[in-house]
């Protein structure tokens, strides 16, 4: 559950929020000698000033195809690229633009307690079969179920507060 919740933050990380952040870029994977490798391994990303992400590649023939990989990705931003290193401008979020952030994040977050609640069936799942075959007592298997319930219910608080921090970062002018 606490992976669930973790992963639903790296989904979080992946949204703008109208400052340059290397993380926008953490999903753009380039095809390097034929095998997908990931944007982070093959460059340095770094951030000059609030709203510009600059990338410089390791190796400079692959210039192009990172170049290609954004403009095809979903991160909606177009690269620049001055033959050395490819600069990416984020421009400032307009309302109706925060609004459909504001509901992709909330769209990560029900995945999130999607996963968290399949966690919980399996840990119920669990606890029956054992007090079928006789290896925990009713209590026991209720005590268990319990346990998992309760878990569950703070993972899924735990999602909601992320959820409610970057819907504020989000909405933040």
């Amino acid at each position: 559950m606490k992976k669930a919740v973790e992963a639903t933050q790296r989904s979080f990380n992946t949204i703008r929020t109208g400052r340059a952040n290397a993380s926008l870029l953490d999903r753009i994977t380039i095809d390097y000698y034929g095998s997908p490798t990931p944007l982070k391994s093959m460059a340095n990303i770094s951030t000059p000033d609030p709203s510009t992400l600059m990338i410089q590649p390791y190796d400079a023939s692959t210039l192009t195809n990172i170049e290609k990989a954004i403009s095809l990705s979903d991160v909606g931003l177009t690269p620049n690229n001055d033959g050395s290193v490819i600069r990416l401008n984020i421009p400032a979020l307009t309302t109706e633009r925060r609004k459909e952030f504001v509901k992709m994040a909330g769209k990560y977050a029900e995945e999130g307690r999607v996963a968290i609640r399949n966690i919980r069936r399996e840990g119920m799942d669990f606890a029956k079969k054992q007090e079928k075959s006789g290896d925990l007592s009713e209590d026991e298997s209720r005590d268990l179920q319990d346990n998992v319930q309760k878990l569950t219910d703070q993972y899924i608080k735990n999602v909601d507060q992320v959820l409610a921090d970057k819907e504020k970062e989000i909405m933040k002018v």
